[in-house]
C-alpha cells in the first residue's frame, strides 16, 4: 500500500479521486459559471472573508500566485518587508528583486522563532507600505506568529500579504480578523486536490490598489481576472475539471466547517508529536504548523530511513535539501490522514532503524 505523507501533493479523498475519470465538459455557459461562483463563495467563506473581498482564479502553481500578487499589487513607490527565514520566503524576496519592488529582508536564521524585535530592527528607521509573508515556511516547518505579524500591519498601516498556501485549514487564520489584503492559496496541500490551481483573496481597499497599478501582464492580470469573475469566469482557459473538484471539495469542507477542520488536523499532528520520542527522534522548538512535523534524526540519517521509507513501504514523505539533508525529513498531517496513518509510519520508521 503505497501512502502519500507529503506537503503537496497530498493524500486525496476517494470522492474525489473518483471524480478524475469523467469527461470534461464545456466551460463557457452558465452551468460552468455557476460552479466557479459556488466554488469562490465557499472557498472565501472558509477564508473568512465578506461580500466585499474578491477572490482570482489562476490556472497556476503556487509560485505564479506569488509573483502576480507581487506583480499587481505593488510597484516601485512601495517599500515593502519580507519575512524571509527559509526557501519560500526567500522567494518573495527573489521576486521582489526581479520585479524591482524596494524591500528590505527579515532574515530568520535557521532554529531561530521570529519575534517583533527582529522585524523591527530590520526595518529601522524606514517607511513601509507592506508586508510579505509565507506563514508556514514549510521547508523548516515554523508557523509564524500570524497575530503578532497582523497587530504590526494595523499598528504601521501597511497592507498585509500572507502565503498560507500550506497552512490554510492546517491553521487558525482568518481574512477579516487578521486584516489581511492578499490571501493566496492553492489546489494541492490541505484543499486535497490535485495541483493546478491557486487562488489569491484580495481585500476590498487591494482591489482599489490593484486597480491602479499598470501591472505589464496579460496571463496574470488581476483586473482583468476580477471583471471576468464577476461573471463566473476566467480570462483564459481554466483546469475545467479540477474547478469542479474544487467546488465539490469545498462544499464538503463547509459542511464540516472551519474549526473542526483545523481541530482535526491540530489532533494528528499532536499525536504524531508525542509518539517521537519514544523512537529517539525530535521535532523543533520553534512554533510549528500542524501541517506538517519537521523530524529530527539525531544520528544523521534522515535520508537513509526516507529511502526506506519509500521502497520498502511505499510512504513518501518530505526529504530536505542541502545541508538538512541528513538531519531531518517533514512529515504532512493534511488530507486524508487519521491518527491511524501516525502509527502506521512510525512503526515504519522504527522496524527501519532497527535494522
Amino acid at each position: 500500500m503505497s501512502k502519500l505523507y507529503t506537503l503537496g501533493p497530498v493524500e486525496m479523498h476517494p470522492e474525489i479521486l473518483e471524480m478524475g475519470s469523467a469527461q470534461v465538459p464545456y466551460f463557457r455557459n452558465q452551468e460552468f459559471s455557476d460552479v466557479m461562483l459556488d466554488a469562490s463563495a465557499k472557498l472565501m467563506e472558509l477564508a473568512g472573508c465578506d461580500a466585499n473581498d474578491k477572490l482570482v482564479v489562476l490556472t497556476a502553481s503556487g509560485t505564479a500566485g506569488m509573483e502576480a500578487t507581487v506583480m499587481n499589487c505593488f510597484h516601485a513607490n512601495d517599500n515593502l518587508l519580507v519575512i524571509d527565514g527559509g526557501s519560500f520566503g526567500h522567494r518573495f524576496v527573489q521576486l521582489c528583486q526581479l520585479h524591482k519592488i524596494p524591500h528590505t529582508p527579515v532574515e530568520v536564521p535557521y532554529g531561530e522563532t521570529l519575534t517583533e524585535e527582529m522585524i523591527v530592527a530590520a526595518a529601522g528607521e524606514g517607511k513601509y507600505t507592506g508586508l510579505l509573508v509565507n506563514i508556514h515556511e514549510s521547508g523548516t516547518g515554523q508557523h509564524y506568529d500570524i497575530d503578532m505579524l497582523s497587530a504590526y500591519c494595523k499598528k504601521n498601516d501597511m497592507y498585509f500579504v500572507v502565503d498560507a498556501i500550506s497552512s490554510f485549514l492546517c491553521d487558525a487564520l482568518n481574512f477579516k480578523e487578521h486584516g489581511i489584503d492578499a490571501l493566496i492559496l492553492s489546489s494541492q496541500k490541505a484543499l486535497s486536490l490535485a495541483p493546478g490551481l491557486s487562488f489569491v483573496a484580495l481585500s476590498e481597499r487591494m482591489v482599489e490598489k490593484v486597480n491602479g497599478i499598470e501591472s505589464g501582464i496579460m496571463y496574470l492580470d488581476f483586473k482583468d481576472h476580477l471583471k471576468n469573475m464577476e461573471r463566473g469566469q476566467t480570462p483564459f482557459t481554466p483546469a475545467v475539471r479540477l474547478a469542479i473538484e474544487w467546488q465539490r471539495r469545498v462544499n464538503i469542507l463547509c459542511e464540516i466547517g472551519i474549526d473542526k477542520i483545523v481541530a482535526d488536523v491540530e489532533e494528528i499532528a499532536l499525536d504524531f508529536r508525542s509518539k517521537l520520542g519514544a523512537l529517539g527522534l525530535e521535532y523543533p522548538s520553534y512554533p510549528l504548523s500542524n501541517a506538517g512535523t519537521p523530524v529530527l534524526f539525531p544520528e544523521g540519517n534522515a535520508l537513509v530511513v526516507y529511502e526506506a521509507l519509500k521502497n520498502d513501504y511505499g510512504y513518501t514523505v518530505n526529504p530536505s535539501g542541502g545541508e538538512l539533508g541528513k538531519k531531518l525529513f517533514r512529515v504532512a498531517h493534511m488530507g486524508n490522514h487519521t491518527v491511524a496513518d501516525n502509527d502506521l509510519l512510525l512503526d515504519a520508521i522504527k522496524e527501519i532503524m532497527n535494522r
